[in-house]
């Protein structure tokens, strides 16, 4: 066994004797295959074949024609007696052979001599022949992982054979090779330590950066990213940095670093890779060279990566913003544009403008900001800094400063402009994209009160990016003319992306009420808007739906699930059908098809990457299984793989690669600790013969998303290997926490101590920082911690309060009490904007600092900072301090993370006269106590519950209404809103039952009415399900088993046959379970057995059912009794009575 990567590319004993190939600068001869002048000074043995093969056991033709035709198995032979094989013989080898060897060779440890066989064997396959054969394999392991060590050998062959192909210069030829043939063996950058053994010169490897450049743009973006880590690699191998560069050494002294050794490839490198690379003040040198900064102009960095090139750009006093290519004027940090002229300071804001894409996004779970803006802390300060240049705001200085008016405050919104210079500044501040909602809000009341009308819909389209500062009542006053105008023109309908969800739900209402066809709504909904139609006005019924529209809209699967009928009714080709729409497949439509056509469904399914749930899964297995275990599995959806076993996949491929398929898989379809997905992971480590607790590198990767699954006994005993899969998953059990905090505390893994972890080391660890505690944080630099939350923060899956831990281990832990605020912690503008504030203050000093500052304008903006707990409690005192009689109802919507915070006493005061600021205030998810306050205080004063109201509820409030306030609600509008109730009290559910049942009286007779009031049936009486049954449903057993219990206990099993349909023989599995065990004892088991699914406990022939009820405490009682049934034979009960009676 070897034990570095770089020695399995290590030919000593075996050197090619062939001449130099036409890419001579990449391959050559003795014992490397990346040849340098150079090298040819080195000693070197030349061993011919005869010495390679001298200890291998000669084979013959025939045995190699036997297994080309399938007649013996090709593990009979070694690796070496097949390089050590005629040439020719070879050539009768099958394009899958490769496979075939491959799967024989993985499971043995590498021998010594396999580098030599391997480059030999390659060495004798026709190149045409070879090429076809790669392809084939790739296409089998293509998204499965390779060992690592047969991966080496074979690339050791693999590039010696393709270097010695004629114009394999030729970008095509490279292509076709690198793309369709070593694919699969690139996946792991330590291929790359081939070049380390084999010596590579920096010049050399230059040309090999060259050549892959050339087919760069050809790649997938898979791809792309695979060869950059090889070639990152090759550059940071030794840990040495400034790798191929020294200003002393000619040839080694080029800047032109980045153009030379990374190329397009840069645009997967990070900021920490750069850092890697070379120190800051190298890295200086390299971002100003002109041939350097011509090629990055051209690319599409990472944003972090974009941002830190554009600051060694302009942080030398000596770089003019002149002269900073257009590109990067997106990117600029506010100190270097803190000194500008107002008129340097316009002409920047007009390069902005220009060049700066307005759609940019940054994703991340910073939740809070993303719904009022897309633009960055650094953006956003950027736009502050231009604009706080000018103290008057004229028309002809709002249009110049174009995209930078972003950072008027909404101080100077209200005191600085006026709305006649607004309406003349309309069109280009309706351009502008990141406003937040005070902004807009600002704008538009202004607008208003100074005479703006909205007459047609060109008038409320002209509001362009401004139109999130409309309210839902002003919206709802507006004749549906103008909307249906307005969203008929296409930036327009490009603008209700960033409006907040009370808005789009009111626009739909607004729409929904004009237009009284589901085609025509479909039609016309712009698809930002599309996923909050209500799903009884998807029911086409004798409608034919437009495919074409329906697949131009985003849908949620509730709502594909409303039409998918209606949809594969209509579109034979299946492949013409959208993801979003495959994604409402149902049982109901499943059982109408062919099989045939199922089986191609369910593949466009799979080619499509459709995402399904747990039922639609298991029906999707019940119809693909139906007439035996296909054998194309892997044309399947991964997810299938979940509910079918590896000697399921047998015919399909070995165990190993079912788990690497299943590690692929959405595992989070399968409760976490269902019994289902523990048998998935037993299966798995024996699969992959894992005796012990300790994981290897290539069995983490394998196992995919079930190390997510591993205990902690294997987490500790495989160290560091695990922690980069780790840090992907959504959370875990107190002992993988606890397993994970020992790991890391051991300092033992490739990221090393904590205390010398980089921004990027963090950054790559990012998922596990809530597992952290404080004994690992405060190993962290500060100074790194601050770096990941300016740089890595804002893009991260953290929350607000996640990373509020971070701010805390910044803070002091003793806090001094403040006399007053320092002089150097003012609270500014500048302040303000900035999400790092919160370390800058303790809680002492920010309560110090905040008073004489008004909060008003900016609190949505600062509470999506990470605040301590108890700086969160400053900002409330700051506020109760301010508004001593209630807050304004302006100020509701703002207060977020503040809601723990809030009293009873607190929520008493306000006035919550809209559904909008319910909505608002109940979308940051306050706790149960504070949600009912809430509803209570709206209801007080007078408020319906319309189904804004009750959207806003949801399900996760609903269950907090009381009776009277259930039975003001209209029952037209739970044809609007979206409820479950299934978790509420009997009460509840028996209530909205009815009220859903009247407001979906029009839909009694559709195919659609079950998808409708499924979320109701909790209250449904026994007669309404009896009637249902008729309509042969395929109700899941979930909801059969949160049916009424009067109400299910007086089915028939005839009834409940026509209920569950296809989902009968799932009663099995709950039949010991309360209800249906009950029910079970009340029916006839020849009644049972009729349904034919092995229901046992009935009573049997000649025995009544003697029934009493069986009362309970009335907080814990159902509607209706508890039967506690016996059976005794008739001829008994009718003993026993005479008896009595006599």
């Amino acid at each position: 066994m070897y034990g570095h990567p770089e020695d399995l590319c290590k030919n000593d004993i075996f050197a090619s004797e062939a001449g130099l190939p036409p890419f001579s600068w990449l391959a050559g001869s003795c014992c490397n295959f990346f040849w340098d002048v150079s090298m040819l000074e080195q000693p070197c043995q030349w061993e011919s074949e005869a010495v390679v093969c001298a200890s291998v056991k000669s084979v013959t033709q025939e045995m190699l024609l036997e297994i080309a035709h399938g007649q013996a198995s090709p593990c009979n032979l070694t690796f070496g007696q097949y390089a050590c094989a005629q040439s020719a013989w070879l050539q009768d080898l099958k394009d899958d052979f490769l496979i075939s060897l491959y799967s024989c060779l993985s499971p043995k440890p590498v021998d010594a001599m396999d580098p030599a066989y391997s480059i030999l064997f390659f060495s004798k396959y026709d190149a045409n022949k070879l090429v076809a054969a790669l392809t084939t394999f790739s296409q089998q392991f293509s998204h499965v992982p390779l060992s690592q060590e047969w991966s080496m050998i074979f690339t050791n062959g693999l590039w010696e054979k393709m270097l010695q192909v004629p114009d394999i210069d030729s970008p095509p030829v490279l292509f076709q090779w690198v793309h369709e043939g070593l694919q699969p063996f690139l996946v792991k950058p330590t291929v790359f330590a081939c070049l380390r053994a084999k010596n590579v010169l920096c010049r050399t490897f230059q040309k090999i950066v060259t050549a892959l450049n050339g087919i760069y743009s050809n790649l997938p973006v898979e791809e792309q990213r695979n060869l950059y880590n090889g070639i990152k690699y090759y550059l940071i191998q030794d840990g040495s940095k400034q790798k191929c560069y020294s200003a002393a050494i000619p040839g080694l002294n080029s800047t032109a670093w980045f153009e030379n050794y990374l190329g397009s490839f840069m645009e997967h490198a990070t900021v920490g890779d750069l850092q890697l690379f070379a120190d800051e003040s190298t890295l200086q040198q390299f971002a100003r060279d002109p041939v350097n900064i011509q090629m990055v102009s051209n690319l599409t960095l990472l944003r972090a990566t974009a941002v830190y090139y554009t600051l060694l750009l302009t942080s030398g006093p000596s770089f003019p913003l002149s002269s900073l290519p257009d590109r990067f004027v997106c990117y600029l940090s506010p100190s270097a544009v803190s000194n500008l002229s107002r008129d340097e300071a316009l002409s920047l804001a007009q390069r902005i403008s220009k060049n700066c894409p307005t759609n940019l996004t940054h994703t991340g779970a910073n939740k809070e900001r993303a719904h009022s803006s897309s633009l960055t802390t650094e953006e956003l300060q950027v736009a502050s800094t231009l604009v706080r240049k000018f103290e008057r705001f004229p028309p002809a200085i709002l249009r110049a400063l174009g995209q930078a008016a972003v950072g008027l405050s909404v101080s100077q919104i209200e005191n600085s402009i006026s709305g006649k210079d607004l309406e003349a500044s309309l069109p280009a501040l309706s351009e502008v994209h990141g406003w937040n909602a005070e902004q807009s809000s600002s704008i538009i009341n202004k607008l208003l009160s100074s005479g703006y009308q909205i007459p047609d819909g060109q008038s409320l389209a002209k509001l362009g990016s401004l139109v999130a500062g409309l309210n839902s009542s002003l919206l709802q006053s507006l004749p549906p003319k103008v909307i249906l105008e307005a969203i008929k023109l296409p930036e327009f309908a490009q603008r209700m992306v960033t409006l907040p969800s009370a808005l789009k739900m009111a626009f739909v209402e607004k729409i929904s009420s004009t237009v009284g066809h589901p085609t025509d709504l479909v039609k016309y909904i712009p698809d930002a808007l599309a996923s909050y139609i209500p799903k009884s006005l998807l029911v086409f019924g004798e409608e034919k739906p437009n495919i074409q529209d329906l697949n131009q809209k985003t849908w949620t699967r509730e709502q594909a699930a409303m039409f998918f009928s209606d949809v594969i009714k209509t579109e034979p080709d299946f492949s013409r059908l959208s993801q979003s729409v495959l994604q409402g497949f149902t049982c109901a439509a499943a059982n109408e098809m062919e099989t045939e056509s199922f089986q191609q469904l369910a593949k466009v399914m799979k080619q499509k990457n459709v995402s399904l749930g747990e039922d639609e899964l298991r029906c999707l297995v019940k119809m693909v299984t139906l007439h035996g275990i296909p054998k194309d599995l892997d044309n399947y959806p991964k997810d299938l793989l979940l509910f079918l076993s590896p000697s399921d996949y047998a015919t399909t491929g070995s165990c190993w690669q079912y788990f690497a398929n299943v590690g692929k898989a959405n595992l989070d379809v399968l409760q976490r600790e269902s019994s289902q997905r523990k048998q998935l992971r037993l299966e798995a480590l024996a699969c992959l013969k894992i005796p012990g607790t300790q994981i290897n590198e290539e069995n983490a990767e394998v196992l995919g998303r079930l190390v997510c699954d591993l205990g902690g006994e294997y987490i500790t005993s495989s160290g560091g290997i695990l922690l980069k899969q780790l840090s992907q998953c959504e959370s875990f059990l107190p002992d993988q926490e606890e397993a994970i905090r020992s790991v890391v505390r051991s300092g033992n893994t490739t990221f090393g101590p904590p205390s010398m972890w980089s921004a990027s080391t963090l950054n790559e660890l990012s998922g596990l920082i809530p597992v952290f505690d404080h004994s690992i944080l405060q190993k962290i630099p500060k100074n790194v911690l601050t770096l990941w939350l300016k740089n890595f923060a804002y893009d991260s899956s953290l929350s607000r309060e996640q990373l509020a831990s971070i701010v805390e281990e910044l803070l002091p832990s003793r806090h001094k009490r403040a006399a007053g605020c320092p002089s150097d912690k003012t609270i500014t503008q500048e302040v303000l904007e900035d999400d790092l504030m919160p370390i800058y203050y303790t809680p002492e000093e920010l309560h110090a600092c905040l008073k004489n500052v008004s909060l008003v304008n900016h609190l949505s903006q600062i509470l999506s900072y990470p605040f301590s707990v108890q700086q969160l409690a400053v900002l409330k005192r700051n506020l109760d301090e301010t508004y001593p009689d209630g807050y304004p109802e302006s100020l509701l919507p703002k207060l977020g993370p503040l809601a723990p915070f809030l009293t009873s006493e607190d929520i008493s005061k306000w006035k919550i006269s809209s559904a909008d600021t319910l909505a608002a205030l109940l979308r940051d998810q306050p706790s149960d106590r504070e949600a009912a306050a809430m509803i209570k205080r709206y209801v007080t004063l007078g408020n319906r519950l319309n189904a804004t109201a009750l959207n806003a509820i949801g399900t996760k409030y609903v269950c907090l209404l009381n009776a009277t306030e259930l039975n003001a609600i209209d029952s037209n509008s739970l044809k609007i809103a979206s409820l479950d109730p299934s978790a509420c009290s009997q009460l509840t559910k028996d209530i909205l039952y009815q009220k859903a049942k009247r407001a979906l009286s029009d839909q009694h007779n559709s195919r659609a009415y079950y998808a409708l009031i499924k979320p109701y049936l909790g209250g449904a009486p026994g007669v309404d399900l009896g009637a249902l049954s008729k309509d042969h449903v395929n109700m899941d057993i979930e909801t059969f088993m949160k049916l009424r219990r009067d109400s299910l206990l007086s089915l028939t099993p005839t009834e409940v046959k026509s209920l569950l349909g296809m989902n009968l023989k799932a009663l099995t599995t709950v039949q010991n379970k309360s209800p249906i065990r009950e029910w079970v004892q009340k029916q006839k088991q020849s009644d049972l057995d009729k349904l034919g699914v092995g229901l046992f406990g009935g009573t049997q022939e000649g025995y009544i059912n003697f029934v009493t009820p069986k009362f309970q405490t009335p907080s814990s009682a159902p509607l209706g009794a508890v039967a506690m049934v016996f059976h005794l034979p008739a001829l008994l009960l009718s003993f026993l009575m005479v008896l009595v009676l006599s």
